[in-house]
């Protein structure tokens, strides 16, 4: 097990890589700013250090430099959504082992740091469990109302590598579930005709065990509290842009995969 620091005043995108690096058997520390970053590091001395560019205050080539102060030899990764050549041959004369773009996969980010580290042991990963006569899938569930909606959220998910199987309503997924049982359900709430907290309380008088991800334009508190007691995993306030849903999911697969 190694020691991993991910520096990122991006939340959502930190804690992916998070549970990601957790799931590899690390032990991982956070920061969301590179101040904090420099003070987690100074505490903590990690193996390896994934570092954002872009960060307001100071950003990830300061936080480098600050950084090779206190360890020349350090393992830095900069991670980023918009780089330059001339800020990747900073990054390099720094000494960063790797200057990447976020929109890669994570199997390439972790295939990257496993270059500056020796590969940790990883556990068996536990058993699925399923209902007898009913197969597992590999594609994640979308049930979303509005015709538009669904078809974009499919064509984005679909170009970063996610396979998803959209339903229009709450009685097509139910039928759906059936038949298959996919790891992970994204569920609009505010469906017509069945709403989304009754397709909630069918799947879990079906015995779906899967991960959840509810998108709401709502705020009820009693609603959100009991969607999470029916298993979600996490809740989305609309709209809900693509990206946005997209890490979700690789957050919410990285999780239940752990």
């Amino acid at each position: 097990m190694s020691k991993i620091l991910i520096v990122d005043d991006e939340r959502v995108f930190c804690d992916l890589l998070k549970a990601l690096m957790k799931s590899h058997g690390h032990e991982v520390f956070t920061a969301y700013s590179g101040k904090e970053a420099i003070e987690q590091f100074q505490q903590n001395r990690p193996h390896f250090t994934m570092l954002d560019l872009h960060m307001p205050e100071m950003n990830g080539i300061e936080t480098l430099r600050q950084i090779r102060e206190i360890d020349q030899k350090a393992a830095v990764m900069i991670l980023t959504a918009l780089g330059t050549d001339d800020l990747e041959q900073q990054a390099r004369r720094l000494g960063a082992t790797d200057f990447l773009s976020k929109a890669i996969s994570l199997d390439a980010i972790v295939a990257s740091m496993n270059r500056g580290l020796k590969p940790p042991e990883q556990a068996p990963a536990a058993g699925k469990t399923t209902q007898p006569g009913i197969p597992e899938t590999d594609a994640v569930f979308l049930v979303e109302g509005n015709t538009d909606v669904r078809n974009t959220f499919v064509r984005v998910l679909g170009q970063h590598g996610i396979v998803i199987r959209a339903a229009k309503d709450g009685p097509t997924l139910l039928s759906m579930l059936e038949k298959e049982r996919p790891p992970l359900i994204v569920l609009d709430m505010d469906l017509s005709g069945m709403k989304g907290l009754d397709v909630l309380r069918k799947m879990h008088e079906k015995n779906y065990t899967g991960g959840i991800i509810i998108m709401t334009a709502g705020d009820d508190e009693k609603l959100l509290k009991e969607a999470l007691s029916l298993g979600s995993i996490d809740i989305l306030g609309k709209p809900v842009d693509p990206e946005r849903l997209m890490l979700a999911i690789q957050v919410g697969l990285v999780l239940l995969r752990s």
